[in-house]
């Protein structure tokens, strides 16, 4: 009996207590990790959502109801852009718009380091539910706030005309640009209040060393590039579009 009881006291020796507290440790230590990785994702998807909602605003001064990275622009992308370009400070051409998109593009926004910018067209995809006002030039904080011009002519004129956009993989943005397909449609307005129809004719992916997609030649045709990331964000998916004539 004594026997017995003495090989029952060896299973709850000193070091069998330290492993069910390592165990234990290693149980809590898990929960702290799922919960940090958890409230991670969490943030991130309410800074998507604010950025989503700041794109929305914009288009929401006009009371349009929108539907809805490339990765923002690189050291390999960079390219210096016209702080001023299209922005409307001409009463007559303001005469050619209607009321929403005078509210449009006559609306002033703010970033935080204090950059005015205005909207100077928008983009409007009907087959994936895109519509959304073009900012008129590339810096991060654009980016997150809508699609940008990144290069080439002013909207709607002889050139190409490149506009970037985050891909978020959520339908937000230009995440789902890399769906589209030859004979799409994307339409772009202006501040003239011209809107004119585009067709998808070619769609590719690149790496961020290429710049041969900003080219602007086109043989005389109003071109427009757009430009956003693969899924896993080590290339830019590239569509062309022509107009409709």
């Amino acid at each position: 009996m004594n026997q017995i009881l003495v090989t029952e006291k060896l299973y709850i020796t000193p070091e069998l207590k330290r492993k069910k507290k390592f165990y234990k440790f290693e149980f809590f230590l898990s929960l702290l990790v799922v919960c940090v990785l958890s409230s991670y994702y969490i943030y991130a998807e309410y800074n998507k959502n604010r950025d989503e909602a700041v794109s929305q605003d914009i288009l929401a001064q006009a009371n349009i109801v929108g539907e809805d990275q490339t990765t923002k622009p690189t050291d390999k992308l960079v390219v210096n852009l016209d702080n001023d370009a299209n922005v409307v400070d001409d009463s007559a051409a303001l005469d050619n718009l209607d009321a929403e998109s005078k509210n449009i593009f006559t609306e002033e926004f703010t970033t935080a380091d204090g950059q005015v910018f205005k909207p100077i067209a928008t983009i409007r995809i009907p087959k994936i539910d895109v519509y959304y006002p073009i900012l008129s030039e590339t810096t991060d904080e654009l980016l997150k706030k809508a699609p940008t011009k990144f290069w080439g002519c002013d909207p709607n004129e002889v050139g190409n005309f490149c506009i970037a956009g985050h891909n978020y993989r959520n339908k937000k943005f230009f995440s789902k640009v890399p769906t589209l397909e030859n004979g799409d449609v994307i339409e772009i307005t202006d501040t003239k209040g011209r809107t004119v129809k585009y067709t998808v004719y070619n769609k590719y992916t690149v790496t961020p060393e290429d710049v041969s997609p900003i080219s602007p030649l086109t043989n005389g045709r109003k071109d427009i590039t757009l430009i956003t990331c693969t899924n896993d964000s080590k290339n830019r998916v590239i569509v062309k579009a022509t107009e409709v004539l």
